[in-house]
């Protein structure tokens, strides 16, 4: 069979990785996709968004499933367009995908299914935001209600701090749209765990835990990023956690938007705060995470051509989701500057030393070729250098071992993902 993925991200590659495994696969396309991607994919130059031209590449070219990785299609109502028009398509549909799409929704549907999450308050005038935050407890937490690239969240520990927010989200418009409704809501303390599951309208199979390292610098400080390394299982996620989001999470999301009329199909990723009352939903994403999927899909065993299938046609109560017992972590190595200012267009050295080494991966996110066909950096996540090991200490020591394989002129990256890690296991 013949898939187009849709993206060009370290997600992305890690899914085209992943369906490069499938033995039902002849032929892979992905649109736009990266330097990296072009390893196990035909590159096509498409843009996410231009739905009318991923649609009449899917016919002209006979594409039997697309499989949607990024967001902004998604809530953008790509899935609704490829249905409309005959195509196989793995994602939720728009009305689904409001999901990730809007804060307020999730936040309201939690609300109203009694879904445990943070107490908020949602608010569309800076004024009325700011009169309630003059009555609030800090820490405090304030959220763009739409899509940010995953940066639209402000952790603000005084009135002042606050007040600023609100004026960055909502009046100087610093993610644009998004921040024209914001949702305030209770600081919660705890570990953070990242959950993704396949879910097909009715029935949902969680994959393995992984928890994310937001933060550019060490010790989980500076600004926020999409993502700076992360590992999976997370040693926090236990089988007593695990039971309390089964009987009171997980599917009760997918009954729950099952019954507003917006039945669910694709991946949730469910964002959980592990707090000393019990765990607590931060956020949903209407897809695989970024870095999460890069550290998940190699310990998958499934085809996970099988998966997606099943997940559309409402079948996936008959497949038995495994996955190795080992461990995974991921260092993404960045341009100096982000999340801000960075340069970009710096060759990168080493990819090739990545080659037929088993249990080591090197997921492309911001790359590209230049003139002379050269790959090179083109944005401010560059790479996924991304172990497997025995456990996660192993799995640790393997990934930094292999950033030190490849380089590129302002080379940048955390040096301490995962070490919570050791501090668990002492």
């Amino acid at each position: 069979m013949k898939v187009l993925v849709v993206g060009s991200g370290g997600r992305e590659h890690a899914i085209c990785w992943k369906i490069s495994q499938s033995d039902k696969v002849d032929k892979i396309y992905c649109a736009p996709g990266n330097a990296g991607i072009s390893q196990v994919a035909e590159c096509v130059d498409i843009k996410a968004m231009e739905f009318d031209k991923l649609v009449q590449f899917a016919k002209d070219n006979a594409i039997d499933l697309t499989v949607v990785g990024m967001d902004d299609p998604l809530v953008g109502g790509i899935v609704d367009v490829f249905e409309k028009e005959g195509l196989r398509v793995f994602g939720p549909r728009k009305n689904a995908a409001i999901l990730e799409g809007s804060k307020a929704f999730s936040k309201d549907l939690m609300k109203k299914y009694n879904i445990p999450t943070a107490a908020y308050e949602t608010f569309t005038s800076a004024e009325d935001a700011k009169e309630y935050l003059k009555t609030a407890e800090f820490p405090i937490v304030l959220k763009a209600d739409g899509l940010a690239l995953g940066k639209g969240v402000l952790i603000c520990g005084t009135l002042e701090e606050a007040l600023a927010g609100v004026d960055e989200l909502m009046l100087d418009k610093k993610f644009g749209t998004a921040g024209d409704t914001i949702v305030i809501e209770e600081f919660m303390t705890g570990r953070e765990v990242s959950v993704l599951s396949f879910v097909d309208g009715n029935t949902i199979k969680i994959m393995s835990s992984a928890q994310d390292h937001k933060r550019a610098l060490d010790g989980d400080q500076g600004l926020n990023t999409g993502g700076m390394g992360n590992f999976s299982p997370s040693p926090f996620y236990t089988e007593e956690v695990d039971d309390f989001c089964k009987k009171y999470i997980y599917q009760a999301t997918v009954d729950a938007m099952k019954a507003e009329g917006r039945p669910f199909k694709g991946v949730i990723f469910f964002g959980l705060m592990l707090t000393p009352k019990g765990p607590r939903v931060l956020e949903y994403n209407a897809r695989f995470g970024d870095p999460e999927a890069q550290v998940v899909l190699p310990r998958m065993k499934n085809d996970i051509i099988d998966v997606f299938e099943a997940c559309i046609d409402g079948t996936l109560d008959k497949v038995d989701l495994q996955f190795e017992d080992n461990a995974c972590v991921c260092v993404v190595l960045a341009s100096d500057g982000y999340p801000l200012e960075y340069k970009k267009g710096y060759e990168i050295f080493g990819q090739e030393r990545f080659n037929d080494k088993d249990g080591y991966y090197l997921f492309h996110a911001g790359t590209k070729f230049n003139e002379e066909g050269k790959v090179v950096t083109n944005g401010g996540r560059v790479l996924g250098v991304t172990a497997l090991g025995k456990d996660l200490v192993e799995a640790r020591a393997n990934a930094y071992k292999a950033t030190e394989w490849v380089t590129f002129a302002n080379k940048y990256m955390r040096h301490d993902i995962g070490r919570s890690i050791d501090e668990a296991l002492k």
